[in-house]
């Protein structure tokens, strides 16, 4: 016998088990999985203007500065996410409640605008709250994976609500620049547009967060669009002041530009949604996984490694090279030590295949030919 192989696999309640004991690893990474330092180096960084851009960029990009944790479980994370999705609903439903009333009152096609894409992102609760429901189903075997990619379908819905609300909101604002009419109570759209944004940020604040803290890229993403949708509520006030001058045009501009905002965070969406759905991973994920693996006594060199998102958990298949005279019992138990190790180094990752290859000795043949014809592209 010229090797010997071994796959080894543990399932997502091993993982969570394995994570509970031993802790998870800390990171500190924006959400394109690059790090983040706060350190202050020599030289121009240290000026005025490089820490006035740091502080707006904690402002319009969210990130973490937690450790990153692992999923304990499926169940705890889905009641956790059901919670921040019904409170984002009540309180951007009664934002839009309270927008619309005064979009009646002073026929601002701004705050029309903003009152749309604030309904249209309280309606985006009712995907991902079915996404999460059926995350908790077990797996079996027609989805041996269980159901997590329900979360990648939200994300398509997500993705076409921005897209329907930013076309209706630039309909109504083209027509309402041909068309000028008078708006009227402005204090009153002054006041609703503050609403929308306290609305907004507070629901951004606790969207992000919490995506972060269970690992959804959805529920992050939606919290972006939430935190961009305060910060068009605030544009609406640049209309209200155009139109205190007597610009009867500047309710209809703001309102294009309202809709310029909604499609910045509709190319966002999509772009991290075409991802999830293509199977990518941040590249440092794989570094951290390699890194981990070559860390592990008795392992000599590491072969492919590959992860893909299921839901909000990663799942990983790992090839690694062992002595050629190990018995099977011995390759198998490096087999699990190599996906402990996995587990323990890369956040958020549940299950890990590990399958060992030998060094090859001289004369042998390669115990994969077999399969070459099959692989051949």
């Amino acid at each position: 016998m010229t090797g010997r192989q071994d796959q080894h696999t543990h399932g997502p309640h091993d993982a969570s088990a394995n994570t509970r004991q031993h802790g998870g690893n800390a990171a500190h990474s924006h959400s394109d999985g690059h790090s983040h330092s706060h350190g202050h180096p020599e030289g121009h960084s240290d000026s005025r203007w490089a820490r006035i851009r740091h502080r707006l960029a904690h402002v319009l990009a969210p990130h973490s500065h937690e450790s990153v944790d692992k999923v304990d479980s499926a169940m705890e994370t889905s009641r956790e996410g059901m919670r921040t999705l019904w409170l984002s609903l009540v309180i951007l439903g009664l934002t839009t409640v309270i927008q619309a009333v005064i979009v009646a009152m002073s026929g601002s096609v701004a705050l029309l605008g903003d009152t749309i894409h604030n309904a249209a992102d309280a309606l985006t609760a009712l995907p991902l709250g079915i996404a999460f429901v059926l995350g908790r189903r077990a797996a079996n075997r027609r989805y041996p994976y269980g159901y997590g990619r329900a979360e990648d379908l939200a994300g398509i819905v997500i993705v076409l609500t921005i897209a329907a609300s930013a076309a209706l909101a630039a309909h109504e604002s083209i027509d309402r620049l041909l068309d000028p009419r008078e708006i009227t109570h402005l204090w009153a759209v002054a006041a609703a547009a503050v609403v929308g944004f306290v609305g907004n940020e507070w629901v951004a604040r606790y969207r992000i967060r919490t995506g972060r803290r269970i690992g959804s890229a959805a529920l992050v993403a939606d919290g972006l669009h939430a935190r961009t949708d305060g910060f068009t509520s605030l544009a609406v006030l640049l209309g209200v002041g155009g139109a205190a001058i007597g610009w009867s045009a500047a309710d209809a501009i703001v309102g294009l530009l309202i809709t310029l905002a909604i499609l910045m965070v509709l190319k966002d969406a999509a772009r991290e949604v075409y991802r999830r759905l293509m199977d990518s991973v941040d590249p440092e994920l794989i570094d951290t996984a390699e890194a981990a693996l070559h860390e592990v006594d008795g392992v000599r060199d590491t072969g492919q490694v590959r992860m893909r998102w299921i839901g909000h958990s990663l799942r990983a298949e790992a090839d690694i090279v062992v002595d050629p005279h190990l018995t099977v019992v011995q390759a198998h138990q490096l087999s699990v030590a190599a996906e402990l190790a996995l587990i323990h180094a890369v956040p958020r990752l549940t299950a890990a295949t590990v399958h060992t290859d030998h060094i090859p000795h001289r004369g042998d043949e390669d115990p994969h030919a077999l399969l070459d014809h099959h692989t051949a592209s």
